[in-house]
């Protein structure tokens, strides 16, 4: 039988409901699990909602490289099949050719130039590091979309993180590893 319990809120009162314990039990949990008090409020919490599964038109991967990190889309839909970079186009964010081949390479390798249309979302670092990790994320987006480009794209080294950094500056040295000058006297 529920009991009202006095609060000092003004908020309504809550029910208890107490669970009987049973004699008959031999296991202590079980005892344990019997005798607990189970506190019931008026207005129970919500259920956790759980977000539907969505199918979406693309394939999600991120590419990193030094510091910085490439949030790339891989879109299916047949269109402009163009790169978008930082909501730019990828030859206004990154002028310089070379910067463009190393974004272009994983697709060059595998003959799907004008087959997809991709959006990056890039942060952090220099220009080189933000394409190289972009190319380490279309390459990562392109194996999730269809593994059997995963061993042509790993003999090329595009699937591979390059863990380079430059190294933490020590106490005592002017850089990571330069230590101050020799003087004799």
């Amino acid at each position: 039988m529920p009991t009202k319990i006095a609060t000092k809120s003004k908020s309504k009162p809550q029910t208890l409901k107490k669970v009987v314990s049973k004699t008959s039990l031999t296991s202590k949990s079980q005892t344990i699990k019997a005798d607990k008090e189970v506190l019931e409020t008026k207005y129970p919490m919500p259920k956790q909602q759980v977000r539907p599964k969505v199918k979406r038109d693309y394939t999600y991967a991120v590419g990193k490289r030094k510091t910085s990190i490439a949030r790339v889309r891989l879109y299916y839909k047949k269109g402009d099949n163009k790169i978008i970079v930082n909501e730019k186009d990828f030859n206004l964010y990154f002028p310089p050719l070379e910067f463009q081949q190393i974004i272009t390479a994983p697709l060059e390798l595998l003959g799907l130039t004008n087959k997809y249309t991709i959006t990056i979302k890039v942060v952090g670092g220099g220009k080189r590091g933000q394409a190289e990790s972009i190319r380490h994320g279309i390459s990562r987006a392109l194996v999730k979309n269809d593994d059997t480009y995963r061993k042509t794209l790993r003999g090329a080294g595009f699937l591979t993180r390059d863990a380079r950094k430059k190294e933490r500056k020590k106490p005592g040295l002017k850089r990571a590893r330069r230590a101050p000058q020799w003087a004799k006297r």
